[in-house]
């Protein structure tokens, strides 16, 4: 059953609540864009979200024709069917297939708990990105219920889980690792690599719960009430300042 309409009556009306995830994260990066730049997106997947229906959500996503060009990258060769790039790039070795100082907005969505060595991914992105190059992250949160319980399973029965919880396909499942997912870890290594930036704790609705009506209830509560550093999702925006090296 869907809680959302109970819980978020809001979502009633166009199928979204006020606290949408995607929506928040995709609107400041749509803010942050401009018609001249070369975007990147890092674990840009297989374009899952034209099969959106919710339209104003999937428009925030798409965007192509809204910079001089986008660039995907990951290491899902099958990420090359993505129809919202100009290009695409397998990653599959080091260095990036980007050239220094060639890109003006990255963005990483659901990608940073994925990354084995943090330091060596972040070196990467400080070296492709042009002086001012802006930085969106989402990912989840270590120190929240959803992490903890995710630590609990073995990733072998994740893809299993997801597909019941958010009906994600098997192939859209990846190994997580956790090794840069809190406020505390981001910031230290965004330090690192000057970039100037603000991190914080995001938390949608609890569509994770949505097994359980009681479930969900408790997941409402959490999100109303949960302190920021609890929060599932973190969002970092950011940007470089190479001036500063």
């Amino acid at each position: 059953m869907d809680y959302k309409q109970i819980f978020y009556p809001e979502s009633t009306f166009g199928g979204f609540t006020d606290i949408d995830g995607t929506i928040a994260f995709y609107t400041r990066v749509n803010a942050l864009i401009e018609p001249s730049f070369v975007v990147l997106d890092v674990g840009c997947g297989r374009g899952s979200h034209d099969e959106d229906p919710i339209t104003i959500r999937k428009g925030l996503r798409i965007l192509k024709n809204k910079a001089r060009t986008v660039i995907g990258v990951d290491v899902d060769k099958y990420a090359a069917q993505n129809p919202f790039l100009d290009k695409f790039y397998l990653l599959d070795d080091d260095p990036w297939p980007l050239n220094d100082d060639s890109v003006d907005l990255i963005i990483c969505d659901n990608v940073l708990e994925h990354v084995e060595n943090p330091d060596k991914f972040f070196s990467e992105i400080y070296r492709i990105s042009k002086d001012g190059c802006y930085l969106c992250i989402r990912t989840p949160n270590s120190w929240s219920y959803i992490a903890i319980i995710s630590w609990l399973i073995p990733n072998i029965y994740h893809a299993r889980i997801l597909a019941i919880v958010q009906n994600r396909k098997e192939e859209d499942v990846f190994p997580t690792y956790y090794r840069c997912n809190s406020i505390s870890k981001i910031r230290a290594i965004l330090n690192k690599y000057q970039v100037e930036h603000i991190v914080y704790g995001y938390e949608a609705e609890p569509s994770y719960l949505s097994f359980s009506r009681f479930a969900y209830w408790l997941g409402v509560l959490h999100q109303r009430f949960a302190p920021s550093f609890l929060k599932p999702a973190i969002f970092t925006f950011g940007r470089v300042n190479k001036s500063r090296a």
